[in-house]
């Protein structure tokens, strides 16, 4: 793991009776991993043994993630999931630059059997994002993404569809970004060989906005953690 992972206490956003929001860290698993022994379920129950994930993120995404504490709240949130009414909203670092404004993908999504995604016109399931250039730097851009839909890697197969991977996403076409590539002079130490900026892809779940069973309306946001502001500190600093 790449990194130690902080209190279950400290990463929780919003908690109520129902429901507790946490702010994942990234390299931690959502379920069990085969290759690690922690994962968000397992810290989670040990906080509230009738912990439920409602949905999950990828080992390598950061961000909003939302947990049940009993059986109805589950019940109840899913539903909104399978309703699509959930609202839901990544923040993305992609290379190249793009303009988007409300650009609307929609391109069905197969699995394939060794776990990754594919548009998949024929028999992939019909797959929704709607996307939002939010800065551009000098060869990257921040990218809102807001899936309406909730398909395996969704977030990641659309943006490499539109010719805009993210970095570090090496699966679907990014590459490692590296500080050199845009900082005149840059020098490593003797010795040392230079390593990704961001060890990871540059994808945050940044904010969700659900249906409480008050019948209220809770919207939450998550701030990045520290490898995505530094990516961006140094893509704004070096434009």
């Amino acid at each position: 793991m790449k990194n130690r992972i902080p209190p279950f206490s400290s990463l929780i956003l919003f908690e109520n009776e129902d429901y507790i929001i946490i702010n994942k860290p990234p390299y931690l698993s959502s379920l069990q991993d085969r290759n690690d022994e922690l994962n968000v379920l397992k810290i989670a129950r040990k906080y509230n043994e009738h912990a439920q994930l409602c949905h999950r993120l990828d080992k390598q995404t950061s961000g909003i993630l939302v947990i049940s504490k009993n059986e109805k709240a589950y019940k109840f949130l899913n539903l909104q999931f399978e309703k699509r009414t959930v609202e839901k909203e990544y923040h993305a670092v992609s290379e190249g630059l793009h303009d988007f404004k409300e650009l609307e993908i929609d391109r069905p999504l197969s699995v394939h059997s060794n776990g990754t995604t594919k548009v998949d016109l024929r028999h992939g399931k019909r797959s929704v994002t709607i996307f939002n250039s939010m800065k551009a730097f000098k060869r990257h851009t921040l990218i809102n993404c807001k899936p309406k839909t909730g398909r395996m890697h969704q977030i990641r197969v659309h943006l490499a569809y539109l010719k805009a991977p993210i970095i570090g996403d090496i699966t679907y076409g990014g590459k490692p970004f590296y500080l050199s590539s845009i900082k005149r002079n840059y020098k490593t130490g003797k010795f040392a060989e230079e390593k990704p900026l961001i060890q990871r892809m540059a994808l945050h779940a940044y904010q969700i906005k659900i249906k409480l069973l008050s019948g209220d309306y809770k919207e939450v946001k998550a701030p990045y953690p520290k490898d995505f502001k530094v990516l961006l500190s140094q893509l704004d600093k070096n434009i």
